[in-house]
Protein backbone atom coordinates (compact mmCIF):
# COMPACT_ATOMS: atom_id res chain seq x y z
CA UNK A 1 0.00 0.00 0.00
CA UNK A 2 0.97 3.17 -1.16
CA UNK A 3 -0.14 6.54 1.60
CA UNK A 4 0.34 10.00 0.72
CA UNK A 5 0.07 12.84 3.66
CA UNK A 6 -0.44 16.57 3.13
CA UNK A 7 -0.73 18.82 6.20
CA UNK A 8 -2.57 22.65 5.81
CA UNK A 9 -1.80 25.18 8.78
CA UNK A 10 -3.97 28.28 8.66
CA UNK A 11 -4.36 28.10 5.38
CA UNK A 12 -0.40 27.18 4.11
CA UNK A 13 1.21 23.92 3.00
CA UNK A 14 3.20 23.22 6.38
CA UNK A 15 3.80 19.15 5.94
CA UNK A 16 3.63 16.61 3.14
CA UNK A 17 4.14 12.67 3.11
CA UNK A 18 4.20 12.59 6.62
CA UNK A 19 3.79 8.89 8.38
CA UNK A 20 -0.30 8.16 8.71
CA UNK A 21 0.74 7.36 12.49
CA UNK A 22 1.04 10.59 13.13
CA UNK A 23 -2.19 11.93 11.90
CA UNK A 24 -4.23 11.96 15.95
CA UNK A 25 -1.00 14.32 17.03
CA UNK A 26 -1.77 16.99 13.97
CA UNK A 27 -5.46 16.84 14.56
CA UNK A 28 -5.25 18.15 17.97
CA UNK A 29 -4.54 21.18 16.60
CA UNK A 30 -8.20 23.17 14.76
CA UNK A 31 -6.12 25.07 12.99
CA UNK A 32 -4.46 21.66 10.80
CA UNK A 33 -6.07 20.52 8.04
CA UNK A 34 -4.85 17.56 6.37
CA UNK A 35 -4.98 14.99 3.74
CA UNK A 36 -4.44 11.37 3.34
CA UNK A 37 -4.58 8.90 0.35
CA UNK A 38 -4.85 5.60 0.52
CA UNK A 39 -3.89 3.21 -2.35
CA UNK A 40 -5.02 -0.02 -2.41
CA UNK A 41 -6.07 -0.14 1.21
CA UNK A 42 -5.98 -3.00 3.08
CA UNK A 43 -8.18 -4.14 6.33
CA UNK A 44 -5.53 -2.79 8.83
CA UNK A 45 -5.71 0.22 7.16
CA UNK A 46 -9.93 0.36 7.13
CA UNK A 47 -9.57 -0.23 10.59
CA UNK A 48 -7.02 2.62 11.60
CA UNK A 49 -9.58 4.78 9.82
CA UNK A 50 -12.65 3.65 11.93
CA UNK A 51 -10.49 4.77 15.02
CA UNK A 52 -8.65 7.65 14.43
CA UNK A 53 -11.50 9.46 12.12
CA UNK A 54 -14.67 7.73 13.64
CA UNK A 55 -15.80 6.42 10.29
CA UNK A 56 -18.67 5.02 10.11
CA UNK A 57 -18.25 0.93 9.33
CA UNK A 58 -20.92 1.40 6.61
CA UNK A 59 -18.93 3.62 4.83
CA UNK A 60 -15.49 1.47 5.59
CA UNK A 61 -17.82 -1.51 3.74
CA UNK A 62 -18.85 0.66 1.10
CA UNK A 63 -15.00 2.25 0.24
CA UNK A 64 -13.90 -1.33 0.23
CA UNK A 65 -16.16 -2.96 -2.05
CA UNK A 66 -16.02 -2.20 -5.44
CA UNK A 67 -19.23 -0.79 -8.22
CA UNK A 68 -20.63 1.94 -6.09
CA UNK A 69 -22.52 4.56 -7.63
CA UNK A 70 -21.69 7.98 -7.38
CA UNK A 71 -22.77 9.14 -4.26
CA UNK A 72 -22.77 11.51 -0.85
CA UNK A 73 -23.63 9.78 2.31
CA UNK A 74 -23.98 11.76 5.23
CA UNK A 75 -23.05 10.58 9.02
CA UNK A 76 -22.77 11.87 12.18
CA UNK A 77 -19.13 13.05 12.19
CA UNK A 78 -18.13 12.90 8.23
CA UNK A 79 -19.52 12.50 5.11
CA UNK A 80 -18.64 9.66 2.44
CA UNK A 81 -18.17 10.42 -1.09
CA UNK A 82 -17.91 7.98 -4.14
CA UNK A 83 -16.75 9.25 -7.66
CA UNK A 84 -15.27 7.72 -10.61
CA UNK A 85 -12.61 9.11 -12.85
CA UNK A 86 -12.50 8.06 -16.97
CA UNK A 87 -10.90 7.60 -19.95
CA UNK A 88 -11.56 7.15 -23.11
CA UNK A 89 -9.34 4.43 -25.60
CA UNK A 90 -8.36 6.87 -28.86
CA UNK A 91 -8.52 3.76 -31.44
CA UNK A 92 -11.80 1.82 -29.74
CA UNK A 93 -13.63 4.55 -28.17
CA UNK A 94 -13.64 1.76 -25.11
CA UNK A 95 -14.26 3.78 -21.87
CA UNK A 96 -12.39 2.73 -18.88
CA UNK A 97 -13.17 4.25 -15.65
CA UNK A 98 -11.25 4.16 -11.85
CA UNK A 99 -13.34 4.43 -8.71
CA UNK A 100 -12.21 6.76 -5.26
CA UNK A 101 -13.81 7.10 -2.53
CA UNK A 102 -13.46 10.06 0.12
CA UNK A 103 -14.19 10.46 3.55
CA UNK A 104 -14.73 14.42 4.46
CA UNK A 105 -14.45 15.18 7.95
CA UNK A 106 -14.17 18.56 9.73
CA UNK A 107 -10.72 18.36 9.54
CA UNK A 108 -9.37 15.77 7.15
CA UNK A 109 -10.14 14.48 3.41
CA UNK A 110 -9.00 10.85 3.08
CA UNK A 111 -9.00 8.89 -0.53
CA UNK A 112 -9.14 5.91 -1.03
CA UNK A 113 -8.28 4.50 -4.25
CA UNK A 114 -8.40 1.03 -5.49
CA UNK A 115 -6.10 1.17 -8.57
CA UNK A 116 -4.13 3.43 -10.72
CA UNK A 117 -6.93 5.05 -12.95
CA UNK A 118 -6.95 8.44 -10.64
CA UNK A 119 -3.56 10.59 -11.17
CA UNK A 120 -3.22 12.11 -8.02
CA UNK A 121 -0.54 14.06 -8.69
CA UNK A 122 -2.72 16.00 -11.70
CA UNK A 123 -4.99 16.54 -8.16
CA UNK A 124 -2.26 17.61 -5.87
CA UNK A 125 -1.14 20.13 -8.99
CA UNK A 126 -4.35 21.66 -8.89
CA UNK A 127 -3.97 22.74 -5.01
CA UNK A 128 -0.60 24.09 -5.72
CA UNK A 129 -2.80 26.06 -8.27
CA UNK A 130 -4.66 27.62 -5.86
CA UNK A 131 -2.82 28.29 -2.84
CA UNK A 132 -4.92 31.12 -1.97
CA UNK A 133 -7.42 28.71 -1.65
CA UNK A 134 -6.22 26.84 0.90
CA UNK A 135 -7.57 28.66 4.18
CA UNK A 136 -11.00 27.24 3.06
CA UNK A 137 -10.02 24.01 4.49
CA UNK A 138 -11.24 20.46 3.59
CA UNK A 139 -13.69 22.11 0.73
CA UNK A 140 -10.64 23.43 -0.95
CA UNK A 141 -9.14 20.21 -1.35
CA UNK A 142 -12.69 18.38 -2.42
CA UNK A 143 -12.87 20.82 -4.89
CA UNK A 144 -9.47 20.28 -6.33
CA UNK A 145 -10.59 16.98 -6.66
CA UNK A 146 -13.67 17.36 -8.38
CA UNK A 147 -12.68 19.90 -10.23
CA UNK A 148 -10.14 17.33 -12.12
CA UNK A 149 -12.70 14.10 -12.58
CA UNK A 150 -15.10 16.60 -14.02
CA UNK A 151 -12.70 17.71 -16.30
CA UNK A 152 -11.59 14.04 -16.92
CA UNK A 153 -15.57 13.39 -17.76
CA UNK A 154 -15.59 16.66 -20.10
CA UNK A 155 -12.76 14.86 -22.04
CA UNK A 156 -14.12 11.45 -21.89
CA UNK A 157 -17.17 13.51 -23.86
CA UNK A 158 -15.37 15.47 -26.41
CA UNK A 159 -13.28 12.14 -27.40
CA UNK A 160 -16.76 10.15 -27.98
CA UNK A 161 -18.30 12.66 -29.76
CA UNK A 162 -14.85 12.78 -32.10
CA UNK A 163 -15.27 8.75 -32.40
CA UNK A 164 -19.00 10.05 -33.61
CA UNK A 165 -18.06 12.34 -36.03
CA UNK A 166 -15.36 10.27 -37.58
CA UNK A 167 -18.28 7.29 -37.68
CA UNK A 168 -20.08 9.64 -39.63
CA UNK A 169 -17.77 10.14 -42.44
CA UNK A 170 -18.16 6.40 -42.73
CA UNK A 171 -21.46 6.18 -43.17
CA UNK A 172 -22.00 6.77 -46.64
CA UNK A 173 -18.45 4.87 -47.86
CA UNK A 174 -19.41 2.22 -49.81
CA UNK A 175 -17.71 -0.93 -49.43
CA UNK A 176 -17.78 -4.16 -47.06
CA UNK A 177 -14.64 -3.36 -44.73
CA UNK A 178 -16.50 0.35 -43.92
CA UNK A 179 -19.99 -1.48 -43.25
CA UNK A 180 -18.64 -3.68 -40.96
CA UNK A 181 -16.25 -0.78 -39.04
CA UNK A 182 -19.77 1.47 -38.62
CA UNK A 183 -21.31 -1.30 -36.72
CA UNK A 184 -18.45 -2.42 -34.84
CA UNK A 185 -17.61 1.52 -34.10
CA UNK A 186 -21.36 2.43 -33.38
CA UNK A 187 -21.71 -0.46 -31.19
CA UNK A 188 -18.19 0.46 -29.13
CA UNK A 189 -19.38 4.05 -28.61
CA UNK A 190 -23.22 3.14 -27.71
CA UNK A 191 -21.63 0.85 -24.79
CA UNK A 192 -19.34 3.74 -23.81
CA UNK A 193 -22.12 6.02 -23.51
CA UNK A 194 -24.15 3.78 -21.24
CA UNK A 195 -20.80 3.02 -18.91
CA UNK A 196 -20.33 7.15 -19.48
CA UNK A 197 -23.89 8.28 -18.37
CA UNK A 198 -23.73 6.32 -15.19
CA UNK A 199 -21.07 7.94 -14.18
CA UNK A 200 -21.44 11.46 -14.96
CA UNK A 201 -25.37 11.55 -14.36
CA UNK A 202 -25.00 11.06 -10.57
CA UNK A 203 -22.76 13.58 -10.01
CA UNK A 204 -25.16 16.58 -10.61
CA UNK A 205 -27.04 15.41 -7.61
CA UNK A 206 -23.64 14.82 -5.47
CA UNK A 207 -22.41 18.34 -6.04
CA UNK A 208 -25.61 19.97 -5.59
CA UNK A 209 -25.79 18.08 -2.38
CA UNK A 210 -22.61 19.52 -1.24
CA UNK A 211 -23.94 23.13 -1.89
CA UNK A 212 -26.41 23.11 0.25
CA UNK A 213 -25.44 25.63 3.69
CA UNK A 214 -26.33 22.67 6.29
CA UNK A 215 -23.47 20.62 4.84
CA UNK A 216 -21.24 23.08 6.40
CA UNK A 217 -18.58 21.63 3.62
CA UNK A 218 -18.51 24.77 1.42
CA UNK A 219 -17.51 28.21 2.73
CA UNK A 220 -19.24 31.00 1.21
CA UNK A 221 -16.39 32.14 -0.64
CA UNK A 222 -16.04 28.39 -2.13
CA UNK A 223 -19.61 28.12 -3.44
CA UNK A 224 -18.90 30.03 -7.13
CA UNK A 225 -15.91 27.44 -7.37
CA UNK A 226 -18.33 24.61 -6.98
CA UNK A 227 -20.56 26.38 -8.82
CA UNK A 228 -18.61 25.97 -11.69
CA UNK A 229 -17.94 22.56 -11.21
CA UNK A 230 -21.72 22.20 -11.38
CA UNK A 231 -22.77 23.84 -14.28
CA UNK A 232 -19.91 21.35 -15.76
CA UNK A 233 -21.51 18.42 -14.49
CA UNK A 234 -24.70 19.62 -16.35
CA UNK A 235 -22.47 20.53 -19.66
CA UNK A 236 -20.91 16.66 -19.08
CA UNK A 237 -24.46 15.45 -18.87
CA UNK A 238 -26.66 17.09 -21.27
CA UNK A 239 -23.59 16.18 -23.87
CA UNK A 240 -23.81 12.91 -23.04
CA UNK A 241 -27.54 12.42 -23.73
CA UNK A 242 -27.22 14.21 -27.02
CA UNK A 243 -24.48 11.84 -28.14
CA UNK A 244 -26.81 8.57 -27.01
CA UNK A 245 -29.32 9.95 -29.41
CA UNK A 246 -26.87 10.52 -31.63
CA UNK A 247 -25.40 7.21 -31.76
CA UNK A 248 -28.54 5.98 -31.64
CA UNK A 249 -29.70 8.24 -34.91
CA UNK A 250 -25.52 6.48 -36.69
CA UNK A 251 -27.04 3.00 -35.81
CA UNK A 252 -30.56 3.67 -37.58
CA UNK A 253 -28.72 5.30 -40.95
CA UNK A 254 -26.22 2.75 -40.95
CA UNK A 255 -29.57 0.44 -41.47
CA UNK A 256 -31.26 2.66 -43.96
CA UNK A 257 -28.02 3.10 -46.36
CA UNK A 258 -27.77 -0.88 -46.32
CA UNK A 259 -31.47 -0.99 -46.67
CA UNK A 260 -31.16 1.59 -49.82
CA UNK A 261 -28.11 -0.55 -50.81
CA UNK A 262 -30.16 -3.47 -51.21
CA UNK A 263 -32.73 -2.34 -52.96
CA UNK A 264 -30.60 -0.83 -55.52
CA UNK A 265 -29.00 -4.52 -55.77
CA UNK A 266 -32.28 -5.77 -56.16
CA UNK A 267 -32.74 -3.40 -59.08
CA UNK A 268 -30.18 -4.40 -60.81
CA UNK A 269 -30.63 -8.09 -60.41
CA UNK A 270 -34.12 -7.66 -61.59
CA UNK A 271 -33.46 -5.76 -64.61
CA UNK A 272 -30.59 -7.91 -65.78
CA UNK A 273 -33.09 -11.08 -65.23
CA UNK A 274 -35.71 -9.07 -67.67
CA UNK A 275 -33.33 -8.61 -70.48
CA UNK A 276 -32.16 -12.74 -70.23
CA UNK A 277 -35.69 -13.17 -70.30
CA UNK A 278 -36.29 -11.80 -73.60
CA UNK A 279 -33.41 -13.91 -75.97
CA UNK A 280 -34.70 -16.93 -73.36
CA UNK A 281 -38.49 -16.63 -74.57
CA UNK A 282 -37.30 -16.13 -78.61
CA UNK A 283 -34.96 -18.95 -78.78
CA UNK A 284 -37.90 -21.12 -76.36
CA UNK A 285 -40.74 -20.33 -79.16
CA UNK A 286 -37.73 -20.43 -82.11
CA UNK A 287 -37.20 -24.56 -80.27
CA UNK A 288 -40.94 -25.40 -81.40
CA UNK A 289 -41.44 -28.35 -83.69
CA UNK A 290 -43.84 -26.65 -85.68
CA UNK A 291 -43.04 -24.15 -88.97
CA UNK A 292 -42.77 -20.70 -88.70
CA UNK A 293 -41.32 -17.70 -90.54
CA UNK A 294 -37.79 -18.64 -91.72
CA UNK A 295 -38.06 -22.35 -90.30
CA UNK A 296 -35.11 -24.35 -91.91
CA UNK A 297 -33.63 -21.44 -92.94
CA UNK A 298 -30.54 -19.04 -92.60
CA UNK A 299 -32.95 -15.95 -92.68
CA UNK A 300 -35.42 -17.15 -89.60
CA UNK A 301 -31.99 -17.60 -87.36
CA UNK A 302 -30.83 -14.25 -88.58
CA UNK A 303 -34.08 -12.77 -87.78
CA UNK A 304 -34.46 -14.34 -84.52
CA UNK A 305 -31.02 -12.75 -83.45
CA UNK A 306 -32.06 -9.59 -84.63
CA UNK A 307 -34.91 -9.30 -82.45
CA UNK A 308 -33.15 -10.16 -79.63
CA UNK A 309 -30.43 -8.08 -80.06
CA UNK A 310 -33.14 -5.34 -80.45
CA UNK A 311 -35.37 -6.32 -77.53
CA UNK A 312 -32.69 -6.51 -75.02
CA UNK A 313 -30.91 -2.91 -76.14
CA UNK A 314 -34.15 -1.52 -75.77
CA UNK A 315 -35.39 -2.85 -72.17
CA UNK A 316 -31.34 -1.72 -71.19
CA UNK A 317 -31.82 1.77 -72.34
CA UNK A 318 -35.06 1.98 -70.62
CA UNK A 319 -33.73 0.72 -67.14
CA UNK A 320 -30.75 2.75 -67.83
CA UNK A 321 -33.09 6.19 -67.59
CA UNK A 322 -34.76 4.56 -65.11
CA UNK A 323 -31.45 4.27 -63.58
CA UNK A 324 -32.30 0.67 -62.72
CA UNK A 325 -28.72 -0.33 -63.92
Amino acid sequence: MVTRTRLYHDGTLALEDFPASEVSAYLADPASVLWLDLYRPGAAEFTMLGQEFGIHELALEDAAQRGQRPKLDRYRTHEFLSAYSVTVSPDDAELTYSEIAVFLTSQAMITVRKDDGLDIEEVVARWDESPDLAGHGVGFLLHGLLDHLVDGHFVAVQQLDDGIEELEGLLFVAGRREIEAVQRRAFALRKSLVRLRRVVLPMREVVNTLMRPGLHVVTDPLVPYYQDVYDHVLRATEWTESLRDLVASVMETNLSVQANSMNLIMKKVTSWAAIIAVPTAITGYYGQNLPYPGFGRQSGFITSAAVIVALSAVLYLTFKRKDWL
